[in-house]
């Protein structure tokens, strides 16, 4: 599996990301084509001093890197590639990974 982890520094104005990002953006993301599953969290986890590392996320979980890389292509992945300027204004950190690990039992 693949994995897409979207970090978003403190942005200018944390009520006009969140409408933006919830209202236009995810609804852009979803359609991402062959993403088997994407989650997201604001205002996320703060470190000793009270200043969060990141104000959000977003995950998204692929099948593997070929789909991950075709899904970006699209016309359905440009799209979201350029609607990150329009509520981003903290800037943002992408990482995309393959996924291993193990499972409980």
């Amino acid at each position: 599996m693949h994995k897409l982890l979207v970090l978003y520094p403190e942005p200018i104005d944390r009520t006009a990301f969140i409408d933006y990002y919830t209202h236009s953006h995810l609804p852009l993301a979803k359609h991402l084509p062959g993403m088997t599953s994407w989650t997201y969290s604001v205002d996320a986890s703060t470190d000793s001093e009270g200043k969060a590392p990141y104000f959000a996320l977003f995950e998204a979980v692929f099948p593997d890197a070929k789909t991950f890389a075709d899904a970006m292509a699209s016309e359905a992945g440009q799209d979201v590639a350029a609607d990150v300027g329009n509520y981003a204004t903290g800037g943002v950190v992408i990482i995309d990974f393959a996924i291993s690990g193990g499972e409980y039992s």
